[in-house]
């Protein structure tokens, strides 16, 4: 870890700023665009925020900001929580908002605009999209927003919680990139930590997407061995089933979990390109997921979760807050992704309703 400089000079007063991204979250998991959409920490994100909180457990920390997106508000209980302290909540702090590509996989991204999925990863001064915000203009407002902090806590230490493309954009500026130049910086992990010392106005990056919390032997024996996807990795794109077009993947579906597929229900195929390679259908039930299917030469890739990812939307728009499955033989594969023994015999059970503690909070500041 990074050594933790203390302040030093009392002519010159130092502003320490931590820039910590938010935990694992839904979109992250399931390749889903996340803007500015509110979305769950996983459970993986839950053991993050937990490694957060002991990394800071001993560090000093006068105030604590945030944006107001979930997924920033509940990683950041691991500082402000422990510590006593107030959450300032600042809509500044945001995430970019990708517009009409906001709650669309990347898969489905990759696919339909391939041009602006490479410009929006590589060349960020070219990308633009129905409704998007430019990188310049987020750019500009996150760097308005840390200096504003960094003025309204002058000789403090602040924690300041925000999103991984805007901490990146933030982090290239202030190292001397421009915005031509960000595909040469790195990308912070979930939870990772940055840190800024401000003097007479000035932002001076001292360590950036340090995760050295992520790598004790603590955290790391809850890790899982199943492939998870990195950065904008594309996924599955999800069309609804036509039985008539595919008449033979349905077939090997039926075939090799021996259930029947019910056209009545919400379906949806998931595609690599222009294959078929999974299916998931809901039951009748709210949140029932009747049938998930990966083809198995496709099994073991991280495509499994992604039709986790299209129940939870799915049941979301119908109201309901909990996801539901018979397990049968692939009981390890549902746990691993959070789902766990409820009500019912032999079906787990998976909470996605959001926990109002960190959505009836003060309204945002900016």
């Amino acid at each position: 870890m990074p050594e933790e400089k203390k302040l030093h000079s009392q002519e010159e007063p130092m502003t320490t700023i931590y820039l910590i991204r938010h935990a694992e979250a839904e979109g992250n998991l399931y390749r889903i665009a996340q803007g500015q959409y509110n979305s769950l920490l996983t459970d993986r994100g839950a053991r993050q925020v937990a490694a957060l909180e002991k990394r800071f457990a001993d560090i000093r920390v006068d105030a604590v900001y945030s944006s107001d997106l979930y997924r920033t508000c509940a990683t950041a209980a691991a500082i402000y929580q422990p510590k006593g302290l107030e959450l300032h909540r600042r809509t500044d702090l945001r995430e970019i908002c990708v517009g009409v590509w906001e709650q669309r996989t990347w898969g489905d991204i990759a696919r339909a605009d391939p041009e602006q999925m490479e410009n929006f990863s590589l060349h960020p001064e070219r990308w633009q999209v129905a409704g998007g915000e430019a990188p310049a203009a987020v750019l500009r407002r996150v760097r308005a927003a840390v200096e504003d902090i960094a003025r309204k806590n002058e000789g403090r230490t602040v924690a300041v919680f925000s999103h991984g493309y805007a901490i990146r954009l933030l982090l290239a500026s202030l190292q001397g990139y421009t915005l031509e130049q960000l595909a040469a910086t790195p990308v912070g992990d979930n939870t990772a930590v940055s840190k800024l010392e401000v003097r007479d106005g000035k932002l001076e990056v001292v360590f950036r997407d340090d995760n050295s919390h992520l790598r004790t032997p603590e955290y790391l024996a809850g890790e899982t061995k199943g492939k998870r996807a990195n950065g904008l990795e594309p996924g599955l794109r999800f069309l609804p089933l036509c039985p008539a077009e595919q008449a033979a993947f349905l077939d090997r579906c039926v075939r090799e979990t021996g259930m029947a597929v019910q056209p009545d229900g919400p379906t949806l195929v998931g595609y690599l390109g222009e294959e078929p390679v999974g299916l998931l259908q809901m039951g009748a039930a709210q949140g029932q997921i009747a049938l998930a299917y990966i083809q198995p030469e496709y099994r073991g890739r991280g495509f499994g979760v992604q039709l986790i990812g299209q129940a939870v939307r799915l049941t979301r728009e119908t109201g309901g807050e909990t996801v539901l499955v018979r397990p049968g033989d692939s009981a390890a594969f549902w746990s691993r992704y959070g789902f766990r023994p409820g009500t019912q015999a032999d079906v787990l059970e998976k909470g996605i309703g959001f926990d109002p503690a960190y959505l009836a909070l003060p309204p945002a500041e900016v």
